[in-house]
């Protein structure tokens, strides 16, 4: 497993850590795309995968990134994402493919959850945008510090001809060598901030002046507490009996569905702030407000050995 000392988290990391991590996620990015042929990254507009964009923007400038940019939009994510990712790609001149979950509801080659969420349901529109793509390497923004089987990964990440993954298949990587063989109807995944913590993305995000979706910074809005979480009432979270909404200071530690997806109580407006409360926290982001990593505790892995991310 390819590791970076790091020094004590002291909320003024020193910058050779940042540059370690971004050298590493570079090298990861322009390794894959100089071994395969037609890869794609994916881009939901969340902060992980916009740090992983930004990276890769870095890796080739000042020629413009060589494939695509990848979102399953679950027809559950917050506007001001949806906005910030087609202002993003626009920006940036990178072609966006969509694989949208409401198309295979439509069509009936998937159905409505009965807890309502989406999230779920993306491994199918993933994998088939992989297979109609040809794409022979996927890039994703996961990070080991995020979930037990995230922490299972390697870099690169062998997935069969059905997309599956197997964690107990998993590829030596010494000195920073990655393999990307595989065969006919497989691909890899590829994960450039394996190594990043959370705190570690903020830093980063502070140092480079990177732009993000609202949503990360605290913002006064209505929500309803359900299950120990802050979610968004609306369509999508409509009311239950005796349920009431309030209007909190809150802001979001990571993007998903909108019916799984938490807010945290926070008056952390800019990033300084931000980076403050990430640095005394001691739950991961997924941890503390994605309810559907709560369905048991081998959810996440459930879902990765189906072919989800």
């Amino acid at each position: 497993m390819t590791t970076v000392a790091r020094p004590p988290q002291e909320l003024g990391a020193p910058t050779s850590l940042l540059d370690a991590l971004e050298s590493e996620g570079i090298h990861i990015i322009r390794e894959v795309v100089a071994e395969l042929e037609r890869p794609v990254m994916l881009f939901s507009g969340g902060k992980d995968s916009v740090v992983m964009l930004h990276l890769a923007v870095k890796a080739f400038w000042p020629a413009p990134v060589p494939f695509p940019v990848l979102h399953v939009d679950t027809g559950h994510n917050f506007p001001e994402v949806l906005e910030f990712r087609d202002r993003t790609v626009e920006r940036l001149g990178v072609e966006l493919k969509v694989a949208r979950v409401q198309d295979y509801l439509d069509d009936g080659r998937l159905e409505e959850r009965a807890d309502g969420t989406r999230n779920p349901l993306q491994t199918l529109p993933l994998l088939d945008g992989i297979e109609d793509g040809r794409h022979d390497a996927v890039f994703g923004g996961g990070r080991r510090d995020e979930d037990k089987a995230r922490a299972k990964e390697r870099v690169v990440s062998l997935r069969n001809s059905f997309g599956h993954w197997d964690p107990k298949n998993q590829r030596p990587e010494l000195w920073h060598l990655y393999n990307t063989r595989h065969r006919p109807g497989e691909h890899v995944r590829v994960f450039p901030l394996s190594n990043w913590t959370e705190l570690d993305v903020w830093r980063y995000i502070a140092r480079e002046g990177i732009e993000l979706p609202s949503l990360y910074y605290a913002h006064e809005r209505e929500v309803v507490e359900r299950d120990g979480m802050l979610l968004s009432p609306g369509e999508i979270v409509p009311l239950r009996e005796g349920e009431a909404t309030s209007v909190r200071t809150v802001r979001y530690r990571t993007v998903g569905d909108v019916s799984c997806t938490g807010a945290v109580p926070s008056e952390a407006r800019d990033v300084e702030a931000v980076l403050a409360e990430v640095a005394a926290t001691t739950v991961s982001e997924r941890g503390a407000t994605r309810a559907d990593d709560r369905i048991s505790e081998a959810a996440m892995e459930d879902r990765k050995k189906e072919g989800y991310f």
